[in-house]
């Protein structure tokens, strides 16, 4: 931000996520630094020893903590998984939905699912959900149908949820990234631990598109 510069961009910036995972590496300067610390005295060199041994129980800590926040979004996204199935079943049973909506559910079931595919089986699942909203919509009898209504009230809250869990998620990334490139101690313990950056949730490119359009 420049406060002198009394230019102001209106519109804003799209912003997009990088897909890339970048390495941690650190140059000859940092051995020179861990070399003159010994050079210093026994103490400078075993004091910057037990900083490296607590950065590293910290990181396995941190790593811990990204498993756990990325196994909620799977718990998560298995429950609304199963959800839509069921009400894909009590819609089935009042009109002629799509077949194919039963195969597409069934394949995003298996939970545990990898950091790289997380993002793309959620956007899979909102299209999933969106048929189903669609096929709801263009029979209002349905409407008093209380069971798909609780179904689609649940699938509501667990979206919530999902979104919840991806900003907790997306924070300890955040930490994640940073603190892997904090020198020297961190720094080097991340490199020689061959540690990368993480890639964060990103809204998919067709929510992005929805979101520039004219509601009312």
């Amino acid at each position: 931000l420049d406060e002198m510069n009394p230019i102001v961009n209106e519109n804003g910036r799209d912003v997009s996520v990088i897909e890339k995972q970048l390495p941690v590496k650190v140059g000859v300067g940092s051995k020179i630094f861990e070399i003159l610390l010994w050079i210093l005295g026994i103490i400078p060199g075993v004091i910057f020893l037990f900083k490296k041994i607590n950065a590293g129980n910290y990181f396995s800590k941190l790593q811990q903590k990204i498993q756990h926040d990325a196994s909620q979004i799977d718990n998560y996204l298995e429950q609304r998984v199963i959800i839509l199935k069921n009400c894909a079943k009590l819609l089935d049973k009042a009109i002629d939905l799509d077949k194919s909506t039963f195969t597409e559910i069934a394949k995003y079931r298996s939970g545990n699912n990898d950091d790289n595919v997380r993002n793309e089986i959620a956007d899979k699942i909102g299209g999933i959900e969106r048929k189903i909203i669609v096929a709801f919509e263009n029979y209002p009898d349905l409407k008093a149908h209380k069971e798909i209504e609780n179904a689609l009230n649940q699938n509501s809250y667990l979206q919530k949820e999902i979104t919840a869990a991806r900003e907790l998620y997306n924070d300890t990334i955040a930490t994640w990234n940073t603190e892997i490139y904090s020198w020297p101690t961190k720094m080097i313990v991340a490199a020689k631990r061959g540690y990368t950056t993480t890639i964060p949730f990103s809204a998919s490119k067709e929510i992005k598109s929805e979101a520039k359009e004219v509601f009312f």
